[in-house]
């Protein structure tokens, strides 16, 4: 029953790991990086396409600042404190040295009714302004995702010429033992072996080289991925014949060209560009005109001394004047006035206040008209500098289309070149194929020397490596004319 036990528990163990071994292998399997992810990756973390993304929020922010312009404004103010010392009386509006508390409410509001429609042009300019910095936001991730596109093939190439390096030792290492065989029986010399033994070292440092690119290129698409360097990273590896391509006939770089100026994120930049260039003339225009406003004035306040003064009658005293009546002379005397003073309380302090308010509070309603008549140029100028702005991007949209041009024609040029180099490169594999294996069937039947042998299987190596160059760069030209066109990257 133990060993019944034990077995069982053994199984179960070895049963689990193997379940832990395949859910291991399934997410290592899915967890590679196709075209498609990739290109997503970047367009979320990469650099360049955040810091658009930030200047695409500030333009935003900008446009709602603009649009609340339009509102009227309203600020309300209060203020405490106490005066001591010379100071000017609240109520009565003249100096005195009493020491007082007070507190003042005052709220405003202001609109502007006229200015020559520079509020609602500035919306405009900061509407066009947000929708070029939206513009900038997808060339980044355009740039971005070329940038991946454009090593993910380097990395793609490059694992296909491991590939094609591992089948050469392998072809290598057959004709190794095959010639083993041979000089062991008498048939050949021990030359023969050696010379291919050079061959199979040649081979493996071709393969070592083939894989160091290998690492380079996947350490190069890491970098533009923004990825850690030490990070697990595998590339999800498909056919190259199974990537579709457009055919060459659908890429005319004229009619590429068109449909570039209308899907190309530079271009519609530079439109908006134009466009808020020109609403930015009429904004500093309307500065030279009349500013009618509209304002809201409400305030009041209240006052109380700190102390409490009260007069009283402290008898009489003679001031020295004398009055004669009837032949008798009478001396004046004045009342003496006695000056007392006591603390308020705190409830006393602010005894009336509500009726202060209420009795203090004013209301002003006006209209105020600003004409500019001279600022030393300011306004002139500026005007003037926002119509040169005006031409600097009507000439940057030229440059941009003229530069876009040549690139469509260039890259539909290279295109034309790729898919020649291409097609003679087929050919250039095929013969050398076929001229490899009439010189290892008359190698097998002694008609030819080993270092004729190795020369052809070396010719066929370097057209097939060749020949992968030459795919991806076709399948990348091809890309890029699809890219132009708007039909985005994909594989």
């Amino acid at each position: 029953m133990h060993r019944f036990l034990s077995f069982t528990l053994y199984n179960m163990k070895s049963l689990l790991y193997i379940f832990l071994l395949l859910i291991a292998i399934q997410s290592t399997a899915q967890d590679k990086w196709d075209l498609r992810r990739c290109v997503d990756y970047a367009m979320k973390n990469n650099i360049s396409v955040k810091q658009a993304d930030v200047q695409a929020r500030i333009s935003e922010l900008q446009l709602k600042q603009a649009q609340l312009l339009v509102y009227p404004n309203a600020t309300f103010n209060t203020g405490l404190g106490a005066q001591f010392g010379r100071s000017i009386d609240r109520i009565t509006n003249v100096y005195s040295n009493v020491q007082s508390i007070y507190q003042t409410y005052q709220f405003q509001s202001g609109i502007q009714l006229y200015n020559a429609n520079r509020l609602w042009d500035n919306i405009s300019y900061a509407k066009f302004s947000a929708k070029a910095a939206l513009a900038d936001v997808e060339k980044a991730a355009n740039d971005a995702a070329l940038s991946v596109c454009t090593y993910y093939l380097q990395v793609l190439a490059a694992k296909e010429q491991v590939t094609i390096s591992q089948i050469q030792i392998s072809q290598t290492q057959v004709q190794l033992d095959l010639t083993q065989k041979k000089v062991d029986a008498g048939a050949l010399p021990e030359l023969n072996k050696v010379e291919i033994e050079a061959q199979l070292a040649n081979d493996s440092s071709t393969y070592i080289t083939s894989e160091m690119s290998y690492e380079q290129s996947v350490l190069a698409l890491k970098g533009v991925l923004n990825l850690d360097a030490a990070a697990p990273f595998e590339v999800a590896i498909p056919d190259a014949a199974s990537i579709p391509v457009l055919p060459l006939g659908e890429m005319q770089p004229e009619v590429v060209y068109q449909l570039a100026l209308g899907n190309q994120p530079l271009q519609k930049g530079n439109e908006f560009r134009i466009k808020a260039a020109a609403k930015n003339i009429d904004a500093y225009k309307a500065q030279l005109s009349p500013t009618l406003s509209f304002g809201v004035n409400l305030a009041s306040n209240f006052y109380n001394s700190l102390k409490n003064i009260t007069y009283g009658l402290g008898g009489y005293s003679p001031n020295g004047d004398v009055v004669n009546v009837g032949g008798t002379n009478y001396y004046i005397s004045s009342p003496n006035i006695i000056e007392q003073e006591s603390k308020n309380s705190f409830g006393q302090l602010w005894t009336g206040y509500g009726s202060q308010l209420s009795n203090n509070f004013g209301q002003t309603v006006g209209f105020s008209l600003s004409v500019p008549i001279f600022n030393n140029g300011q306004y002139r100028i500026a005007y003037e500098q926002s119509k040169l702005t005006y031409k600097t991007q009507l000439l940057n949209k030229e440059g941009a289309d003229m530069t876009l041009k040549q690139n469509i024609y260039t890259a539909y040029s290279n295109a034309v070149s790729a898919i020649q180099k291409f097609n003679a490169g087929k050919k250039s594999v095929e013969s050398n194929q076929k001229a490899f294996d009439f010189a290892t069937k008359r190698y097998e039947l002694g008609l030819l020397s080993t270092i004729d042998l190795l020369t052809n299987q070396n010719n066929l190596l370097r057209a097939k490596l060749q020949q992968v160059s030459n795919e991806y760069d076709y399948i990348f030209k091809m890309k890029l004319l699809e890219f132009y066109k708007g039909q985005g990257l994909k594989l």
